[in-house]
C-alpha cells in the first residue's frame, strides 16, 4: 500500500502525446492536483507559470529530454516514463540529465508508488539510490542484459 499522505494535495505535471497514458496516470493519482499536456509546448508553458511537486515526463513524442532541461531549471523533480525509449541509454541519459527516476510505461499502475517513493526521499536520493530503483532493478536487468548495471556505473567512474 502507497502512502497515500506524501502525494495528498500535490501538484503533479504528467506529460506524454497519449491520451490514454494520461488518463490512467490521473486515475491512479486521485489525490493530487494533476495538470496534463500532450506537446512540448503546453508543457513548457504550464512549468514556467505553475508551481509543481513532480513532473511526469514521456521521452518521445514529446521532446521529454528538452522538458528534463526545463523542469530542472524551475527545480521541479522529474520522473521518465518511457515505453518506445526504453533502453540502457536513455536511462543512463535521463539520470545524467537529472531526472530522478525512469520509469518503464509497463509498470505504469504502480506510477503512485514510484511517484511517493521519489518524493518521500527526495534530491538526496534521485537516481539509482532511490527506492524506485530498487524495485525495478530486477526489471531493467532482464530489459537490458545482465551486466548493464556494472556496465552503467563504470560508464559514469
Amino acid at each position: 500500500m502507497v502512502n497515500q499522505t506524501i502525494l495528498e494535495s500535490k501538484k503533479v505535471l504528467v506529460v506524454d502525446d497519449e491520451p490514454d497514458i494520461l488518463e490512467s496516470i490521473v486515475e491512479s493519482l486521485e489525490h493530487c492536483h494533476v495538470d496534463t499536456a500532450v506537446d512540448y509546448e503546453t508543457a513548457e508553458q504550464l512549468l514556467k507559470s505553475r508551481a509543481y511537486d513532480i513532473v511526469v515526463l514521456d521521452i518521445m513524442g514529446v521532446n521529454g529530454y528538452e522538458l528534463l532541461s526545463v523542469a530542472n531549471e524551475q527545480n521541479v523533480p522529474a520522473v521518465m516514463l518511457t515505453a518506445h525509449a526504453l533502453s540502457a541509454d536513455n536511462f543512463a541519459k535521463s539520470l545524467d540529465e537529472g531526472a530522478c527516476a525512469y520509469l518503464p510505461k509497463e509498470k505504469l499502475f504502480d506510477i503512485e508508488m514510484f511517484l511517493a517513493d521519489v518524493l518521500t526521499e527526495g534530491p538526496a536520493k534521485c537516481g539509482m539510490l532511490g527506492k524506485w530503483f530498487e524495485r525495478l532493478k530486477d526489471y531493467y536487468a532482464n530489459k537490458f542484459g545482465p551486466g548493464w548495471l556494472a556496465e552503467y556505473k563504470a560508464a559514469r567512474h
